[in-house]
């Protein structure tokens, strides 16, 4: 992530580096944190299941660091890692539910890789 962004503090968990300590944050202070505009908060919140900010009397969503942290979560996967969003949330699914086995499309990718270095096998026997 960039040097703005956060760091982890060796328990896992990530470090917020702008915002003040508080229990709730608003969509704006995660959109400041986080480098992201808050289009792309909401869009995600549809995509993932498991980021669900609640929303005060007011209906604004409000934060918490642990959404905040998935929030960075997910966006180091969709920007630093490559994944797409749908690898990103198979990817957090199995993470959350403790699921060791990969998702299917990286199960694909690697049956994929497989048949590919077979048939190149099969293909340098050939005259």
């Amino acid at each position: 992530m960039n040097d703005t962004a956060n760091d982890s503090d060796g328990s896992g968990r990530l470090k917020l580096k702008r915002l003040a300590e508080r229990k709730y944050y608003s969509i704006s202070d995660v959109a400041e944190e986080t480098q992201l505009k808050p289009y792309v908060l909401r869009f995600w919140e549809k995509e993932f299941p498991m980021l669900h900010p609640k929303k005060n009397r007011a209906g604004n969503r409000t934060y918490q660091r642990r959404d905040i942290e998935l929030v960075l979560r997910i966006k180091h996967m969709l920007y630093q890692e490559g994944f797409t969003i749908v690898g990103a949330r198979q990817r957090l699914r199995a993470e959350l539910t403790g699921d060791e086995d990969p998702p299917d499309a990286m199960k694909t990718k690697t049956f994929l890789g497989d048949v590919r270095r077979e048939l190149e096998a099969m293909a340098s026997l050939l005259p």
